[in-house]
C-alpha cells in the first residue's frame, strides 16, 4: 500500500484503487469538500504524474476520457482549487510523491489498463440527494427528478412561471459552463425535444451563476444528473454503423490485456505472467524499463 498525507488531503493505493480524501486547509476549494471522498478505480485511470517545485509540487490523476461524471461535464474547465484529481506536495515529501507514482504506474502496467476513452461511467458520481443554492435559482435533484426553484435576483421573463421539475428521462443533455471575468456561468438542462433555448438570463430551465463562492457546487449536481443518463460514446457508439469482423490475427499482447487480474496468492499464474512479460520484453513490445517495473509488481504480488 502506498499513502500520501498533506494538509491538501490524502491519498491511498491498495493496488485496486485510488483513495482520494481532501483536507481542510484553506486552498482546498469548497467543491472538493463537499464532494468528500472519492474512490477512483485502476481501471479508471489513464496516468499519474509528479510535478515537483521550489516549495510545492502537485501529484496529479489522469483519468480515463468518460470515465468519471464530473470530469465529462465540467470538461477541464473547474478551478484548480476545485479539482479533485490535484494534491499539493510539499517539498521535502517528493520521495513519497515519486513512489505514490511509481507503485500506480507499475499497476496499470501489469494490469494492462486500457488508458483511451472510456464507454460507460466508472465512478459513481456525487451522492444524492443534492440541492445547491446559487446564482439566479436554487437546483435539487434526488436521484430521478430536478427541481428548479427562483430567488430574488431572477428575471421576471424567468420566475414568472413558477418553480420547473421535470425526470431525468425527460432530458436530452445536461450542461455546465463556469463564471469568466464578466461572463456569468450557468447550469442548463435541456429537455427532449425543446426548441433552441434562450439565453441563460431568461431560460426557464437554466440557472444562471454569478461568479460567487457557491457556483462551481452546481457542477456538482450537472454530475449527479449526468451520471444517470445514456453515456455520451455509448449513445454514440449504438448510432454508428457495425463495422465488419477483422480477419487479421489478435496479437499476443491484446489477448494478453484481455486477462483478469491475477489473485495475490495465485503463485502458478504468477509464474506465468512473469514468463509472459520476459517473451513480451525480449521481443521488444516492452522496453527494459518497463519490464523491470512491471516484474516488481509482480514479485511484490508473492
Amino acid at each position: 500500500m502506498a499513502e500520501i498525507i498533506q494538509k491538501d488531503g490524502t491519498w491511498t493505493f491498495d493496488g485496486d484503487a485510488v483513495r482520494i480524501v481532501p483536507g481542510r486547509d484553506k486552498g482546498v476549494g469548497l467543491l472538493r469538500q463537499t464532494l468528500g471522498e472519492v474512490v477512483v478505480p485502476l481501471r479508471a485511470l489513464a496516468g499519474i504524474s509528479h510535478e515537483p517545485g521550489r516549495r510545492a509540487g502537485r501529484l496529479r490523476l489522469r483519468l480515463r476520457d468518460g470515465a468519471d461524471p464530473l470530469l465529462q461535464v465540467t470538461g477541464g474547465r473547474l478551478p484548480e482549487a476545485s479539482d479533485p484529481y490535484r494534491l499539493t506536495v510539499d517539498a521535502d515529501r517528493t520521495g513519497v510523491a515519486e513512489y505514490f507514482v511509481d507503485e500506480v504506474r507499475s499497476a496499470l502496467l501489469l494490469d494492462q489498463v486500457d488508458p483511451g476513452p472510456a464507454d460507460a461511467y466508472l465512478l459513481p458520481g456525487p451522492a444524492v440527494p443534492i440541492s445547491v443554492a446559487a446564482g439566479d435559482g436554487t437546483v435539487a435533484f434526488d436521484g430521478d427528478r430536478v427541481a428548479l426553484d427562483w430567488n430574488w435576483t431572477t428575471e421576471e421573463a424567468k420566475s414568472s412561471g413558477g418553480p420547473r421539475e421535470f425526470r431525468v428521462g425527460d432530458l436530452r443533455a445536461v450542461e455546465w459552463s463556469p463564471s469568466k471575468g464578466l461572463e456569468n456561468g450557468w447550469i442548463r438542462f435541456t429537455l427532449a425535444g425543446a426548441p433552441a433555448a434562450p439565453a441563460p438570463k431568461y431560460d426557464p430551465h437554466t440557472v444562471e451563476l454569478f461568479g460567487f463562492k457557491k457556483d462551481p457546487l452546481m457542477a456538482l449536481v450537472a454530475a449527479a444528473v449526468a451520471v444517470r443518463m445514456p453515456h455520451p460514446r455509448a449513445a454514440a457508439a449504438a448510432a454508428e454503423p457495425v463495422p465488419a469482423l477483422s480477419k487479421a490475427p489478435v496479437p499476443e499482447l491484446a489477448a494478453s490485456a484481455a486477462a483478469e487480474p491475477v489473485a495475490p496468492e495465485d503463485h502458478d499464474a504468477l509464474l506465468r505472467r512473469l514468463r509472459e512479460l520476459g517473451d513480451l520484453h525480449q521481443g521488444g513490445i516492452l522496453t527494459a524499463e518497463e519490464f523491470a517495473a512491471a516484474k516488481q509488481a509482480v514479485l511484490r504480488r508473492f
